[in-house]
């Protein structure tokens, strides 16, 4: 049986497809780096996805607040994520009567992890793997929707 590895979207917006044949020959170096690539896109969608089911752009503004008082470095920067003026607006931003109580909690633990890697950016700390330069692997293309 052929090894692969194999991502394939076809949504409203977005299509992707992405395959890796995987043979005696490839070294855990190549996996690695497709797989990273994969990220890119991937967590693009997450965040697209995020902000139709709230109003995210409430959260950036609460965001680029807190990171305008904050000091220039990832240790304030992490203990501002967890300020009250974050919280509340996750906590304003997942009150919908739409939800239990469970998918509250998923939603807002989406909404914490999109600010935090918001604000590491802000101070050039990687926080995922899809942020590492690769040399030979193009950047992803916008898709027109």
């Amino acid at each position: 049986m052929e090894e692969t590895i194999q991502f394939i979207a076809n949504t409203k917006g977005w299509v992707s497809i992405k395959k890796m044949k995987i043979t005696e020959q490839t070294d855990p170096k190549s996996i690695m780096e497709f797989l990273a690539s994969l990220g890119t896109g991937l967590d693009r969608k997450v965040e697209d996805s995020l902000g139709k089911i709230v109003e995210i752009e409430k959260l950036n503004i609460v965001l680029n607040e807190v990171l305008n008082e904050t000091g220039k470095n990832a240790g304030e920067i992490i203990q501002a994520m967890n300020s009250r003026k974050i919280s509340a607006i996750v906590n304003e931003l997942v009150e919908q009567d739409k939800w239990q109580t469970g998918e509250k909690k998923e939603v807002g633990e989406f909404l914490k992890v999109f600010a935090m890697r918001k604000a590491l950016k802000t101070v050039n700390v990687r926080v995922d793997y899809s942020e590492i330069k690769i040399p030979g692997m193009k950047k992803p293309k916008k898709v027109k929707g």
